[in-house]
């Protein structure tokens, strides 16, 4: 085992790589628990939005159109989690487990129907790079002061805190709770179908049957992780793929004589992932409302 193995320049640049669909599924874990609304269902639409995203742009050769297709089926997954969590008031851990599991047996579906065992073409147009990064590496980046200038310096951004801490006291001087819950929702639908778009069109360049691998609940570990802030959320997600780069750079490394087992490294960062929500779950105070469906008076 060398120091570049740990901490080299091909380490630190898999970091970045493999830490960006984790961020943008933790960004919009945090919109959407910031109102008040738990989306387990980011996993789901990060599935769906590497598929879509991929179908599209393979069909009109166009990337653009490809990325947006992405972020529109991540969108509308979402918004049937919002339909039964904010109108129906139905219990969002089932409702957003639920969709994750139609959204793995629809990919699977239609990649076999559309594909069949040949897999996605390989002439799939590619997202640019920039620095030898894909572009958007540098986009989940620029999103994460955005996202906290929106939350914590902007009037809408209150508004959305507002409702995520006291609902009832936000309907009273007239803030529309379920029209920003709603609006929270798909935004964090938008923000995870964009980190499958990346998935697919720039780490894969194809789509496999659940490829998302668990990355839109390693979102959610990085929001807890990161108290529910866009900073700690950056901070987790790049512990998470520092997690990954790391067990890919050790493979075949060895400490002595003894030769660092693979298959061990490979659950390293989903150790890090139970590690991070067991150690700071606890001291983490989530919003008051977060996960408690809302009911005007009168309702």
């Amino acid at each position: 085992m060398t120091v570049d193995m740990v901490i080299g320049a091909s380490v630190l640049a898999a970091t970045l790589r493999l830490a960006a669909p984790i961020l943008l599924a933790a960004l919009g874990g945090v919109i959407s628990e910031r109102a008040g609304v738990v989306n387990i269902a980011l996993e789901g639409s990060m599935l769906v939005g590497a598929f879509v995203g991929i179908v599209a742009a393979e069909q009109t050769d166009s990337i653009v159109i490809g990325v947006a297709a992405a972020i529109i089926a991540g969108t509308l997954l979402a918004g049937i989690h919002a339909i039964a969590a904010i109108h129906w008031r139905s219990d969002q851990i089932v409702s957003g487990m639920a969709l994750n599991i139609l959204a793995l047996g629809l990919t699977s579906y239609l990649n076999f129907q559309l594909y069949g065992t040949t897999g996605t073409p390989a002439d799939v147009p590619d997202l640019p790079t920039v620095a030898d990064q894909s572009i958007l590496v540098w986009v989940s980046l620029a999103l994460v002061p955005l996202t906290h200038l929106f939350l914590f310096g902007t009037v809408s951004g209150l508004r959305l805190r507002a409702v995520g801490e006291h609902p009832r006291a936000a309907e009273t001087v007239g803030i529309g709770v379920r029209r920003v819950r709603y609006a929270a929702v798909l935004a964090s639908g938008a923000l995870a179908g964009l980190g499958g778009a990346y998935l697919s069109l720039s780490v894969a360049h194809s789509f496999t049957d659940g490829m998302t691998a668990g990355r839109g609940f390693i979102g959610l570990a990085a929001v807890i992780f990161g108290k529910w802030s866009p900073i700690g959320a950056l901070v987790a997600a790049l512990l998470f793929g520092y997690g990954n780069a790391l067990s890919t750079s050790l493979q075949g490394a060895t400490i002595g004589d003894t030769r660092v087992p693979v298959q061990l490294l490979g659950t390293l960062p989903y150790l890090l992932t139970i590690l991070a929500v067991a150690g700071f779950v606890g001291r983490s105070r989530p919003p008051a409302a977060d996960g408690v469906p809302y009911e005007k008076e009168g309702h």
